[in-house]
């Protein structure tokens, strides 16, 4: 016997509220026997603590990786688009309402920003001038080394980010640019998030630090890229230590 539309609506509507009186009476999920986890890596039938632990792991092994957000460190607020590899690093930042390059090969750093980065209350013009819009070599003495090389460091500043602090539990699937994900959470929240990829390897996808200290964005784990010294005409070492900026 055949089955008209009307009859299947009526089924359906049906076998809707049969689901419903199930899950308020049997606390189910739900009646779907689709299994969640399928065609993902499996890291969501894992608990809290051994996903944070593969997720670390990933980001560890993997030779590159694109970071992009805000960080607040030092009482600043830093807008970062850094690309990073074992060898260095190249990108921007931005801060207190200016934006420098960033370049870093092997050790040598190089620091490019416009005039009114290097500019001071009590500074030479001329010589901001003159550092305007070169790649100025940042020696390894100048306290300018030691503040902006880790944000070129990809082990430094992943060990630094990928921390949740509290007690770590599960957050649900979710999505991060069309790719699912499953969230660890320290604290419910208040230590921070995590979002971990549940397609491929389970590299970190998302992180909201605790206490509203910024959100980062990973991306292009394992994309390699060319960390290329510039050239010459546009490099310039200003000696021993940095003007004040």
């Amino acid at each position: 016997m055949s089955v008209t539309p009307r009859r299947r609506i009526r089924r359906a509507a049906w076998l809707g509220a049969v689901c419903a009186l199930s899950v308020a009476g049997a606390g189910l999920t739900g009646c779907s026997s689709e299994d969640p986890d399928a065609g993902t890596n499996g890291l969501g039938k894992l608990p809290a603590d051994k996903i944070r632990t593969k997720a670390a792991a990933a980001a560890q092994a993997a030779g590159t990786v694109r970071l992009h957000g805000t960080v607040d460190a030092g009482g600043n607020r830093y807008t970062l688009d850094m690309r990073l590899k074992a060898d260095g690093g190249t990108g921007s930042v931005a801060a207190e309402g200016t934006t420098f390059g960033l370049l870093r090969i092997g050790e040598q750093l190089f620091l490019k920003a416009d005039a009114g980065f290097w500019s001071h209350d009590d500074g030479d013009a001329k010589a901001a001038d003159k550092l305007a819009g070169k790649y100025v070599k940042v020696p390894q003495s100048d306290p300018v080394y030691k503040k902006f090389s880790g944000f070129t460091d990809k082990d430094v500043l992943l060990g630094g980010l990928l921390t949740l602090h509290g007690t770590v539990k599960t957050d649900g699937r979710h999505e991060q640019a069309g790719v699912r994900t499953i969230r660890i959470t320290g604290d419910d929240g208040d230590g921070g998030s995590l979002d971990v990829s549940l397609e491929g390897t389970p590299y970190p996808l998302r992180l909201v630090r605790a206490g509203s200290a910024g959100t980062i964005g990973f991306s292009d784990w394992n994309k390699d890229f060319a960390l290329e010294q510039p050239a010459k005409d546009e490099t310039l070492d200003y000696g021993k230590q940095l003007p004040a900026s």
